[in-house]
C-alpha cells in the first residue's frame, strides 16, 4: 500500500484533485497495474477526469520511455475507424493515396489509450480483440499479418455489460479488456472534494486572468456541494471559468465574496432526471443527444408540412412557414429522455388525417417510424447520398450510418 506521501505525490503530478477513499484507491489501482502488461479498463461517468489513469499506468510502466497515444473511438467516423487503428495500403480505398500505419504500429512498445472504447463498432471490437489475444494485425487493404507489442488501456461512460446484453458489445471483448477495472467516482460520490477542486479552479483562472480572488459564503458553499454536477469535473471547471470572467475585479490585490444568489445564476436548475452516465437498472434503450435532436427536428418539419398543406387545401393566406432550420440546439442535458417504447400522438401537433400520403391520424407513430420515414425522405431527397442526407437531418453520418443498419433500411 502506497504512503500517503508516495499517493500525493503520484496525484499531484498528474493533476489529480481530491482526497476521497475511492478516488485514492483509484490512483493506487493504476500505480499497481503499472508493473503488469494486463488490459485495464476506466470506467466512470463524462467528465470524471478518467484520462489520468492511462497516463499513470504508462509513466510507471517500463514502456514509460516509448511512445503514448490517447485516442477518442467516439470521435472517428465508423467508415475510417480500421484505417486509424490499424493503417491502411495505398489505394486500398477512395482517397488512401500513400500506405499509412495505424496507432498500433506506431504505438508498437509503448502504450495506447481507447477512449469511448464502447463506441468501436462491432466488426472493429473483432480486430481489436485479434490484437488483445496475438498481437496482430492486417492493415486495410492488405492481407498481410503484422505484430505489434502495444499495452491498451480502454475507458468508457458506458456500462459495457448492459451493451453485451444488447449485442451492442462483444462478451469476449469486454472481459479481455476488463482484466483490471478501474472506476472513477463521479463530483456526487465525492462532495468533500468538490470544494477543494472549486477553489483550485478559481484560483487558476484568478491567476491566467490576473483578476481578484473569490471567496464564497457558507451559503454559496452549500449549494455548490449540493447541486449534483452530472458534467462533473469538466462542468464544475466551466462554471468556475464564467464566475472569474463576470465576478471578479480587475485588481488582482482585491477579493470579491460571493453570496448565495450569485452562485445560484451560475448553478443550472437541478430538475433531478436521469443522469447522463447509464446506471445498472438502466434498460439500455435510452436516446442520445443525437437521436432526441433528430425528433424535435422531425416535429418541427411534420407541423411545418401540416400547415403548409392545410393552407394549399383551405386556402389559407400567408401559409408559407420556413423550412426547418438546419440547426436545432441539442435538449439540456436534464431535459427528461424519451424512450423509443414511447409514442408521439400527431394529433397533439395539429396534423390532418394525411401527410405525405401517411394516414397518421387514426394510430399513433412511434419513434422508430417516424425516424425511420424521415431518414427514408432525407436519403430519397438527396439521391441516396448518406453525408447530405445527415447534414439535412442535423446528425453526424455516423449516426445516420447506423440508423440505416437498425432500421434495414434499402439504399
Amino acid at each position: 500500500m502506497l504512503s500517503q506521501e508516495e499517493l500525493q505525490r503520484i496525484k499531484s503530478g498528474f493533476d489529480i484533485i481530491g482526497n476521497d477513499p475511492a478516488l485514492n484507491y483509484a490512483v493506487e489501482l493504476a500505480y499497481r497495474a503499472a508493473s503488469t502488461d494486463l488490459t485495464v479498463l476506466v470506467t466512470g461517468e463524462s467528465g470524471v477526469g478518467k484520462e489520468a489513469i492511462p497516463k499513470i499506468i504508462h509513466q510507471y510502466s517500463a514502456r514509460k520511455h516509448a511512445k503514448y497515444f490517447a485516442v477518442n473511438c467516439g470521435g472517428i467516423p465508423e467508415g475510417t475507424i480500421d484505417s486509424e487503428l490499424f493503417g491502411h495500403e495505398k489505394g486500398a480505398f477512395t482517397g488512401a493515396n500513400e500506405k499509412r500505419k495505424g496507432y498500433f504500429e506506431e504505438a508498437d512498445g509503448g502504450t495506447l489509450f481507447l477512449d469511448e472504447v464502447a463506441e468501436l463498432p462491432l466488426p472493429s471490437q473483432a480486430k481489436l480483440l485479434r490484437v488483445l489475444q496475438s498481437g496482430e494485425f492486417i492493415r486495410v487493404g492488405s492481407s498481410q499479418v503484422l505484430k505489434c507489442d502495444v499495452r491498451v488501456i480502454a475507458a468508457t461512460n458506458v456500462h459495457l455489460e448492459d451493451a453485451v446484453s444488447r449485442g451492442k458489445f462483444r462478451a469476449d471483448l469486454y472481459y479481455r479488456l476488463n482484466a483490471i477495472p478501474i472506476y472513477i467516482p463521479s463530483l456526487r460520490e465525492r462532495k468533500g472534494d468538490i470544494e477543494l477542486l472549486f477553489r483550485k479552479f478559481l484560483a487558476d483562472f484568478s491567476e491566467k486572468y490576473m483578476t481578484s480572488r473569490l471567496r464564497l459564503s457558507p451559503e454559496a458553499k452549500k449549494i455548490l456541494v449540493d447541486y449534483r454536477w452530472p458534467g462533473n469535473i469538466r462542468q464544475l471547471k466551466n462554471v468556475a471559468e464564467q464566475m472569474s470572467a463576470f465576478e471578479s475585479l480587475s485588481d488582482a490585490r482585491q477579493s470579491v465574496d460571493i453570496s448565495a444568489d450569485v452562485m445560484a445564476k451560475y448553478i443550472p436548475k437541478d430538475r433531478g432526471v436521469t443522469l447522463p452516465a447509464r446506471t445498472g437498472d438502466d434498460d439500455g434503450e435510452r436516446l442520445s443527444s443525437a437521436d432526441k435532436e433528430m425528433i424535435f427536428r422531425i416535429l418541427y418539419q411534420l407541423k411545418a408540412d401540416v400547415d403548409n398543406l392545410k393552407a394549399a387545401v383551405f386556402g389559407e393566406s400567408g401559409a408559407q412557414l420556413p423550412a426547418a432550420p438546419k440547426v436545432l440546439p441539442s435538449p439540456h442535458d436534464d431535459t427528461p429522455i424519451v424512450t423509443p417504447h414511447e409514442t408521439i400522438n400527431v394529433d397533439d401537433y395539429d396534423t390532418v388525417n394525411e401527410v405525405s400520403g401517411h394516414t397518421v391520424a387514426d394510430k399513433p407513430l412511434s419513434i422508430q417510424e417516424v425516424s425511420e420515414e424521415l431518414i427514408k425522405a432525407a436519403l430519397k431527397r438527396n439521391g441516396g447520398k448518406r453525408s447530405a442526407a445527415a447534414k439535412e437531418l442535423g446528425i453526424s453520418e455516423r449516426t445516420l450510418y447506423r440508423k440505416i443498419k437498425e432500421f434495414n433500411i434499402d439504399m
